[in-house]
C-alpha cells in the first residue's frame, strides 16, 4: 500500500457477502512466512477434539502484514481505552510462534 498524501481522499467501495458477513469464530491462529509472503490460518480448538481444522487462510506481503500488526495495535490501544486492559497474563509465548493458555481453558483468547 502506498499512503496516500493527507489533502488526497480515496473512497473505496467495499462490499460485505451475506456468507463473509456471519464471520468465522477462532481461537488459534497459525503464523507462518517467506520471503515473499505472510500466512495466517485461523482455526479453533475445541475442548475435547485432539483434531482442528483451517477455516480461513488470509496470505499478504510482509508490508501489509506490518500495516495489520499496526492496525490491530491502533485498534487494541482504542479498545483499552474505552473497556479497560485485556488480561492475558495466563498466557505463555509458544516456541513455534503463537501462545497458548496455560492452567485453564480459555476459547475466547487467541493463541
Amino acid at each position: 500500500m502506498n499512503e496516500i498524501p493527507q489533502d488526497q481522499t480515496m473512497n473505496i467501495n467495499i462490499e460485505l457477502g451475506e456468507k463473509e458477513a456471519e464471520g468465522i469464530y477462532s481461537n488459534l491462529a497459525i503464523i507462518s512466512h517467506s520471503p515473499a509472503e505472510f500466512i495466517v490460518d485461523f482455526t479453533r480448538i475445541l475442548p475435547g477434539v485432539p483434531k482442528a481444522r483451517v477455516h480461513a487462510r488470509i496470505v499478504m506481503t510482509p508490508q501489509h502484514a506490518k500495516y495489520l500488526l499496526h492496525a490491530l495495535h491502533d485498534n487494541i490501544s482504542r479498545y483499552e481505552a474505552q473497556y479497560g486492559e485485556i488480561n492475558v497474563e495466563n498466557q505463555m509465548i509458544n516456541p513455534v510462534g503463537g501462545t497458548f493458555p496455560v492452567g485453564g481453558n480459555s476459547g475466547a483468547q487467541f493463541h
